[in-house]
């Protein structure tokens, strides 16, 4: 794909989170820029600002004729997009250059040195802390991020002077594949999107196959402990991290009014007294990888000292939306077992005397159905759960699959219920609210508004 002959662009699936920050892209880069999404958001109305042409209709009609020409038009897709859908049907049939969001990132890896960021969890808190430490440093970078970072307001960052690209690389329908990574981090394995892999073994093993994506001289960054036989090309040194022990770790950790602080210990140079910009525990881990990714990329340790202090987070990623003396909401992204576990168990390090209420929706049938019982363990961590509907994404109904069957693997004696999302505020009007969560990957978060005014108002 040569970009300088492209007039147009149309995404299929624009709001998407990592499609937004392609949209970003070739605007900024003065391509006419389209396409089609399910339902408005706050983020395409963004888009549409910015001066995308977006519509929510299936609707071969509505393309628009700046889109019409396959020897001028590039037409993106992302997976999540059903075969059968109407626009991209026809943009086969009349042979269209047609590629997926993947492959259009890993185009931007081989042109630069990409930092990518992979694993089950953690990639999007991870990178955009890596992405950060970078663009506030002399090193610079270019960056697209499957969150928007509260540092920049947006999933997009793009500077003329420098090489490094860091990008989330997701492993949904292997598109991680497509990369080209000069330096990767690897921070879970954990099973996951068994509907496209089919079994844990195949899932591994795509971690496995990444890691011979990596470019020779490059590096691998993996949390220690985590299932990977890694197949390294030559001159690809291989490092371990985790929070208390492997290549790069901490020590020292002090953890006491509203704040973190660490001392990071690197085979590249140790940074004593780190102040996390976003004090939970989790991110002390989080930290030591991006840390990683910008020593081996040149960031000096002043500039990673500075820059851990001045991160301020990821929209929906342990993200606090009311912190008061009255009342604590959070919303957060977690949507795998492992996730919500970590998620709830930070809460309760901070909140360890409160009512710790939690809203989850399940994203997939296919996901539910594989981690039912998962599920019920990690929320069994709160104190009330309120489980809304399954969001199916892509899905379609699996019989017999419902948020019932983590009801019911709830542990007993827990205050829990199953309501339509609809019903949401009716529902949190009459409870008394001490901390509270939401939790969840599909549309939960229109209704974080809502629930923000509703508990303001208690």
């Amino acid at each position: 794909m040569d970009v300088n002959t492209l007039k147009s662009v149309y995404f299929i699936g624009a709001g998407g989170i990592g499609m937004s920050a392609l949209v970003r892209y070739f605007l900024s880069i003065g391509k006419k820029v389209g396409g089609y999404d399910r339902t408005p958001s706050e983020l395409t109305e963004k888009l549409m600002e910015e001066g995308a042409e977006i519509h929510y209709e299936d609707n071969i009609s509505l393309i628009g004729s700046s889109y019409l020409c396959p020897d001028t038009t590039l037409v993106v897709y992302t997976p999540a997009i059903p075969t059968h859908h109407q626009e991209l049907t026809y943009f086969r049939e009349k042979g269209f250059n047609i590629q997926k969001r993947s492959q259009v990132l890993g185009m931007l890896t081989r042109y630069g040195k990409g930092l990518c960021v992979a694993g089950t969890h953690g990639k999007t808190t991870t990178s955009t802390m890596a992405a950060h430490l970078l663009h506030q440093s002399h090193v610079k970078c270019n960056a697209f991020l499957g969150g928007i970072s509260k540092n920049y307001g947006t999933n997009l960052l793009l500077s003329n002077d420098s090489d490094y690209v860091v990008i989330e690389a997701d492993e949904f329908d292997r598109s991680f594949h497509w990369l080209s990574p000069y330096a990767t981090v690897i921070t879970a394995t954990d099973a996951d999107h068994l509907d496209i892999y089919g079994t844990k073994e195949d899932y591994l093993e795509s971690f496995n196959h990444y890691t011979s994506l990596i470019q020779p001289g490059g590096f691998l960054i993996a949390r220690k402990g985590i299932e990977l036989a890694p197949r390294l090309p030559e001159g690809v040194i291989l490092y371990t991290y985790s929070r208390e022990e492997g290549d790069f770790h901490a020590e020292n950790v002090r953890i006491g009014h509203g704040e973190i602080h660490f001392d990071y210990i690197s085979p590249l140079g140790n940074i004593n007294d780190i102040c996390l910009g976003v004090p939970v525990a989790i991110n002390i881990e989080n930290g030591i990888a991006a840390m990683a990714l910008a020593q081996i990329s040149g960031v000096d340790n002043e500039e990673i000292k500075t820059g851990m202090a001045s991160f301020r987070g990821v929209d929906r990623r342990f993200d606090f939306k009311i912190k008061n003396d009255k009342v604590v909401f959070l919303s957060d992204y977690a949507h795998h077992p492992a996730e919500i576990r970590q998620s709830i168990l930070s809460m309760r390090a901070l909140y360890e005397d409160k009512k710790l209420t939690g809203i989850f929706q399940p994203h997939l049938y296919t996901r539910t159905r594989d981690f039912y019982q998962e599920f019920a363990d990690s929320l069994s961590l709160l104190d009330e759960v309120i489980l809304t509907e399954i969001y199916p994404a892509r899905e379609l109904p699996i019989e017999g699959v419902s948020s019932q069957l983590i009801y019911d693997g709830l542990r007993p004696g827990i205050q829990k219920m199953i309501c339509k999302k609809e019903e949401l505020l009716e529902v949190l009007r009459d409870k008394e609210i001490e901390v509270l969560m939401t939790l969840g990957a599909g549309d939960i978060e229109n209704y974080i508004s809502p629930i923000c005014d509703l508990l303001s108002q208690k």
